[in-house]
């Protein structure tokens, strides 16, 4: 008992002490970006082999435990050496009287030793949280980097590279796992992480449940609504569709099973719907403060988030939706009375108004301009202030201990995931792949942006099998990124499209971890919850081709541009039609059952109206004649089916 509680007191002194030297260092920076970096990585690397077990679901022994706390000092011993062979206050431990970056090149015996062991660290943390996709991925391209002179001529070859070479690219200097990946991280992702924990404590996941139950519960299928609604509010908080899942879901899937869902549909309709989260205004994940770095020309936190509101209401329109038409079909109502679902303690309006405050004060300092990093650290002011006028969200110490282990937990995995990515971004720069795989896809995308989007699509979801989405965003956005540039995409659609699918993966069989998470709560079938979760997500399959071709969604132009008002509107109406008939065709219902033609019409129509197409100028007004055809083949089946209600 004595080693688990000193265990459980050591992790949340390095948990808040992670919390509050990234809380310090990214608003007062005292140190340089390298330093920076290894204190962080050392943080989150030191409690993921601390907390996370050498073989998952296998209990620690006398030898795993001596193994762990080995690791655990052998992270702290490398990072601490970068901190050392970095900063000016060391300078005279400094090797040959040179910093590191200053003996690029060069690098003693030590320096190599150090990297070597700090690479397998990374991969190891990362093969703990994440499980061996990511590692065996890293593992790969250091494998490429050394025996690129021997690839054939179909595999870009190049002159290989020397170990001492690669291990300083990949660990030592600042374009490694020091890089771009962890830098994301520390400055905005974590300090989001936190601000969601927060709310938390605050009673915000209570209110938003019971807000959502309260105004959706009593509606035809209404658990799958409050699953919807509710799942997409935290999903923004959090940005981890699994993490979400299993926190909503515990509540949410065992109230739709209680209604009359399925297990596996009641799991589907969960996975989906906290997948979206990783996109929805106003916080967003990972990808929107990724996208601050990666974008060109720069964007601005705003405009990330001005463009990713309509696709996100179109999303979880969409799921809103089919599960209402699907809960028609099945006259499925409102959930009764059962001992399976769990007691939703009613949010108080204070919580409410603690939610409130907190997301208004974060939208309004990023609108007057402040960085998101900046913007976020206020917000999390505001909300411990405003917090403190009501008993039901006063912060106590065991509601902020809470709150500090829980944000240390949600980033472990980012952190070394983060880490282990940038071993892959080292070996695509030193290499020069990241130019020459745009050069080879091109000519066989033969200049049509269709099928390079088909293709960059099917890599996403390949990659996201086992992957974070933010993770798979950054892999693609770094090599194909530059394709669609090429092809005339606007760049911020570009990234909105990888990160889009990066996200679907999350639904996406055979390996959709997220309905993985939503199976276990739901006690269904994996597989038959992955398709579950796979049908009620589609749309989002198609929103990503939709704003690619019609920016205007984005609230943007194909010159980059505020597009006009009348563009906007016509375009979302179009959007909001061809979602509609395609939720009627999934479900199988409108106002009464569909039979199999007009089902399958009801598909033709919304495929017409979400496609690209030909446009004829009709005087000033540009007519798409999909648009057009889709509506005019639409209008009798709806109005066929109105009439059989």
């Amino acid at each position: 008992m004595k080693s688990v509680s000193g265990r459980s007191n050591l992790t949340f002194a390095l948990s808040a002490l992670l919390c509050g030297f990234t809380l310090v260092e990214v608003n007062y920076a005292r140190l340089g970006p390298q330093a920076q970096l290894a204190i962080f990585t050392a943080f989150g690397l030191i409690l993921c082999f601390l907390n996370v077990p050498m073989v998952k679901g296998r209990a620690a022994s006398i030898t795993t435990r001596a193994v762990d706390v080995s690791l655990a000092l052998l992270t702290l011993g490398c990072c601490a050496y970068v901190v050392c062979q970095t900063e000016p206050a060391f300078a005279s431990s400094w090797a040959n009287g040179r910093s590191l970056g200053n003996r690029a090149g060069y690098e003693t015996s030590l320096d190599i030793l150090v990297g070597g062991t700090g690479l397998l660290l990374v991969m190891e943390a990362a093969r703990r949280t994440l499980g061996w996709a990511l590692p065996l991925l890293s593992g790969f391209f250091l494998l490429y980097a050394y025996f690129g002179v021997w690839s054939p001529d179909w595999f870009f070859p190049h002159r290989g590279y020397p170990v001492d070479r690669i291990v300083a690219q990949s660990f030592l200097h600042s374009q490694g796992v020091f890089g771009v990946a962890l830098q994301v991280m520390f400055t905005y992702v974590f300090l989001f992480v936190v601000f969601g924990a927060l709310l938390g404590a605050t009673g915000a996941t209570r209110f938003v449940i019971d807000f959502a139950a309260r105004r959706f519960g009593g509606t035809p299928g209404g658990p799958a609504k409050v699953a919807v609604i509710s799942s997409g509010m935290m999903g923004s908080l959090s940005g981890s569709a699994v993490a979400n899942t299993v926190a909503t879901g515990t509540f949410t899937i065992p109230m739709m099973k209680s209604a009359g869902f399925p297990a596996h549909e009641a799991g589907g309709v969960e996975a989906a719907s906290s997948s979206g989260g990783a996109l929805a205004p106003p916080v967003m994940g990972a990808g929107a403060y990724m996208m601050l770095e990666l974008v060109q020309p720069p964007v601005t936190y705003l405009e990330i988030v001005r463009a990713a509101t309509i696709p996100a209401i179109l999303y979880y329109l969409s799921l809103y939706f089919i599960v209402h038409f699907s809960a028609r079909r099945r006259a499925i109502g409102h959930a009764g009375t059962s001992a399976d679902i769990p007691a939703i303690e009613k949010g108080h309006p204070f919580e409410g108004l603690v939610f409130g405050v907190a997301l208004t004060s974060l939208i309004v300092f990023l609108a007057l301009g402040y960085t998101a990093f900046r913007a976020v650290s206020i917000a999390l002011l505001v909300t411990a202030v405003t917090s403190s006028f009501h008993v039901r969200t006063r912060l106590s110490w065991a509601k902020i201990r809470t709150a500090i282990l829980d944000a240390a937990k949600d980033a472990t995995p980012l952190i070394a995931a983060a880490a282990c990515v940038g071993v892959v971004i080292a070996v695509v720069t030193m290499t020069g792949v990241g130019t020459r795989l745009p050069a080879t896809i091109l000519p066989l995308a033969q200049q049509n942006l269709f099928l390079a989007l088909l293709l960059i699509m099917v890599s996403s979801l390949v990659l996201g099998m086992g992957l974070p989405s933010a993770v798979v965003y950054l892999l693609l956005a770094t090599l194909m990124g530059p394709v669609l540039d090429q092809l005339g995409v606007v760049p911020l659609a570009a990234h909105m499209f990888i990160f889009y699918f990066g996200m679907m993966a999350m639904v996406t069989p055979p390996v959709a971890l997220a309905a993985y998470a939503a199976a276990s709560v739901a006690g269904s079938d994996i597989m038959k919850t992955s398709w579950a979760a796979f049908r009620f997500a589609l749309v989002g399959f198609t929103l990503p081709f939709i704003f690619v071709y019609r920016p205007e969604l984005l609230l943007m132009s194909n010159a980059g541009g505020f597009p006009p008002l009348g563009d906007i509107l016509a375009a979302v109406i179009v959007a909001v039609l061809g979602i509609l008939t395609f939720a009627a065709g999934i479900a199988g219902f409108l106002w009464s059952r569909t039979p199999t033609v007009e089902r399958v019409l009801l598909f033709v129509a919304s495929a017409l109206m979400l496609a690209p197409g030909p446009t004829v100028m009709i005087g000033p007004f540009p007519l798409h004649v999909l648009d057009v055809s889709g509506v005019v083949l639409a209008i009798p089946l709806v109005l066929a089916n109105w009439r059989r209600r």
